[in-house]
């Protein structure tokens, strides 16, 4: 029988600051985060979530908390990491504020090993429940359809009563006709 044994390196001082580096880059760029813990979440759900996050232009980092709350210092975000227990990845949306916590809320309810812990919004630390709040949040599609709704509907309803009183005046036209 053969075993493969997989050594982790330790991270070097220039790969730590890459990494921040990398971090703070993904920071500037969020318009949203949520923190998840991954523990034992497999590797096959981790890569569907991925694949997920990735077409609607979100990413999933998986860091070290202390490389997390250099970053988070850094640029001066207040974002308590040592409240996040377990293995902890971040969510980041890049595009919105809501597709992020939607997608990750979503796959939370299928799978009970992904738990939300918590997340970032407007440069702040928000809790569990606030994100799940913003992941009930409708998408920009569907809110652009009930705003064109609420706008359309006086207007059809007005031509309806129009168009009943021209239908009414034809009927009485023609009863004096005949």
């Amino acid at each position: 029988m053969v075993t493969a044994f997989l050594f982790i390196m330790p991270l070097n001082k220039e790969q730590k600051k890459q990494i921040i580096e990398d971090l703070k880059d993904k920071i500037d760029k969020q318009k949203s985060g949520v923190f998840v813990s991954i523990a034992g979440l497999k590797a096959g759900d981790l890569f569907d979530l991925r694949n997920k996050l990735k077409k609607n232009n979100c990413l999933l980092t998986v860091v070290k908390k202390t490389l997390l709350k250099i970053a988070f210092e850094e640029k001066k975000l207040d974002v308590d990491v040592k409240k996040l227990k377990g293995e902890v990845a971040l969510v980041i949306g890049l595009s919105d504020e809501i597709s992020g916590p939607k997608i990750v809320n979503q796959f939370a309810q299928s799978n009970k090993n992904l738990e939300i812990l918590g997340g970032i919004f407007e440069n702040g630390f928000i809790e569990k429940e606030k994100v799940v709040e913003l992941a009930m949040i409708p998408g920009q599609e569907e809110l652009l359809a009930r705003f064109v709704g609420s706008i359309s509907s006086p207007i059809s309803s007005f031509a309806n009563v129009l168009q009943g009183n021209i239908k009414g005046l034809l009927y009485i036209l023609t009863k004096i006709k005949t």
